[in-house]
């Protein structure tokens, strides 16, 4: 519902409302007639509780593509997160075989990190956690 259509829809209901306040204000005696004045209160209810509806129903849907877009917004920051991880380990890896092809295993440097690659599951891994720390 556009906001146009609302505040026609609006405007309607207050000119029945206004139309309807100067007859209660100044009450006609009517001699043993009974004016059913419920079917214009429930018809105009009726139309505003339609209209409430119409607006929660509105605002529901604009919370529900808002919480949508913060989603998109939050999943496509952990793939960029992810993407920037990946590029940061490819490039430590490189570093770390560099290193690697670089050591002299006998060296004292060599022999320590031959116990400390023991832990790990490959020399690179080792070689990477080592590159990481420094």
């Amino acid at each position: 519902m556009t906001m146009d259509s609302i505040d026609k829809l609006l405007a309607q209901i207050k000119a029945e409302y206004d139309s309807e306040q100067p007859q209660k204000a100044q009450p006609q005696p009517q001699p043993n007639v009974i004016k059913p004045s419920s079917p214009p209160v429930s018809k105009s209810a009726s139309l505003i509780d339609n209209i409430l509806s119409e607006v929660q129903a509105d605002f529901a849907a604009q919370d529900a593509a808002e919480e949508l877009r913060k989603q998109q917004e939050i999943e496509q920051e952990r793939i960029r997160q992810e993407q920037i991880k990946a590029k940061q380990r490819e490039a430590l890896q490189k570093q770390a075989k560099d290193w690697l092809a670089k050591l002299e295993p006998f060296s004292p440097e060599g022999l320590w990190f031959e116990r400390f690659a023991e832990n790990y599951p490959s020399k690179l891994e080792a070689a990477i956690e080592y590159l990481q720390t420094q």
